[in-house]
């Protein structure tokens, strides 16, 4: 599909030193989620420096910012193709009544600064429905407006064991009786003996990372919730005899915890983007990620980062967002970035229709697929980490729910096609789809997702 391009172009002067015209980002943007009232975490702004930056020029922006700054760095000089320096998460002092935009104003003048941004809060994209065991309600994978999984699975489309799938969101049950099966392990990290062993400065990521708690551990007990049933719709084990069945039956699902309980920030999905895109290069067979999250205003440091998932070949595939609006008239994040490897995916209720609160856009969501009163996996109640469970399941609704099945459909087809690249794999899911009424005029495709035919 097209959408306009919200890249800015930038033209560096002589001597790699730029003027306020030259600033990359989009700081017009930055103000319109400012002046809408879009959440940020006080004190806190993530920064591109240019590639001359030097510890100097850093401390002549922390102190432009105010007193007791702060920095992590966030990706390294390098990253970002160009004449870049570091990104940086910086903390600063906030008074109160202090305003983000005035401090913004304050250093993007500096000709150190390539662009600097709020660090925005995002949180997931579903609201519950029932969540009580209703076994055998899995229409999204079976129903006439399903996903027509079951039609693969009929014909043995069912082994996704070469293909690995991220999970960026809250933690998921690894540990889950119908997940267990099907969560990845590292291979670079040697579990428990305190090392960062595959060197990327993660000790013992062994089923993933949490960026929220900064630790390894990835399921942190039933507030996982969220995490957990987005698991259990891309790939709940199929054919044990147990509970639900994930689109694909036995992917390999990695999780990035980067939600907590009062949500997320982008410093931490940036971290979690990055770190499957680590693995790719490193050898992981990483497909896709899950993004059943959305908020905050537009971030250039996040769509780099998704960028660079593009490089690595990695489907960014997102929610388009619960609030029933129109994203073309009015962008959502991070599902509208326009990049190449993002999938927007629209709700549809079991009876076809778009439902109410899906978000839509002719032109910046691509596809509908099931969202209404999914059943999926849900974490025991009063249950932790490396807990022994035997049942949990429940149903939710959102776009969240709708983006796993299509990030299972991408396993599916990775799997049954394992030399196609992500540009390949997202146009068969979009060119298989089913024209729908209820998606027409509403997503790029005017259609549902169809996996019957992969």
């Amino acid at each position: 599909m097209i959408r306009l391009s919200l890249l800015a172009s930038a033209t560096m002067l002589a001597l790699g030193v730029s003027s306020a015209a030259d600033a990359g980002g989009r700081p017009d943007l930055v103000k319109q989620g400012l002046a809408q009232g879009k959440q940020y975490a006080a004190g806190q702004m993530i920064i591109q420096y240019r590639s001359f930056a030097t510890a100097a020029d850093k401390a002549r922006v922390g102190k432009a910012l105010g007193n007791g700054v702060t920095a992590d760095v966030l990706a390294r000089k390098g990253s970002k193709q160009g004449v870049y320096g570091d990104i940086e998460l910086v903390r600063f002092n906030f008074p109160a009544g202090t305003q983000m935009s005035a401090k913004l104003d304050a250093i993007l003048n500096d000709p150190a600064v390539d662009f600097a941004e709020p660090n925005w809060l995002v949180s997931h994209s579903a609201t519950s429905n029932d969540p009580e065991v209703t076994a055998g309600k899995l229409w999204g994978m079976t129903g006439t407006f399903g996903s027509q999984a079951s039609a693969a699975w009929a014909a043995n489309k069912t082994n996704c064991s070469t293909v690995v799938v991220g999970i960026i969101d809250e933690g998921y049950m690894f540990n889950h009786a119908d997940l267990a099966a099907n969560a990845y392990k590292n291979p670079g990290e040697t579990a428990g003996n305190g090392r960062d062993d595959d060197g990327n400065g993660l000790v013992d990521d062994v089923y993933g990372w949490d960026f929220d708690g900064n630790n390894s551990s990835v399921f942190d007990g039933a507030a996982d919730d969220h995490g957990t049933h987005v698991a259990g719709t891309i790939g709940g084990v199929g054919g044990n005899g147990v509970g639900v069945a994930g689109v694909c039956w036995n992917v390999k699902l990695m999780g990035a915890k980067f939600l907590g309980s009062r949500g997320g920030t982008t410093a931490n999905a940036i971290k979690a983007v990055d770190y499957f895109t680590g693995l790719k290069n490193k050898g992981v067979p990483v497909v896709a990620t899950n993004n059943s999250w959305g908020g905050g205003g537009f971030s250039q440091a996040l769509q780099d980062a998704i960028s660079r998932a593009n490089t690595a070949d990695i489907l960014f595939i997102a929610a388009a967002g619960n609030s029933g609006a129109n994203n073309d008239a009015t962008a959502a994040y991070p599902s509208g970035y326009n990049v190449a490897n993002v999938i927007a995916v629209a709700a549809l209720q079991s009876d076809g229709a778009l439902a109410s609160y899906s978000q839509y856009g002719a032109t910046t969501v691509d596809i509908c697929a099931p969202g209404s009163a999914i059943q999926s996996t849900l974490p025991v109640a009063g249950k932790g980490k490396n807990a022994s469970v035997t049942s949990g399941y429940g149903s939710y609704s959102g776009t969240s729910m709708a983006t796993p099945h299509v990030t299972g459909a991408a396993a599916l087809y990775k799997a049954l096609n394992p030399g196609a690249t992500a540009a390949q794999i997202k146009a068969a899911l979009l060119g298989s789809a089913t024209a729908t009424p209820s998606c027409a005029g509403k997503v790029a495709t005017g259609a549902r997702l169809n996996v019957s035919s992969f």
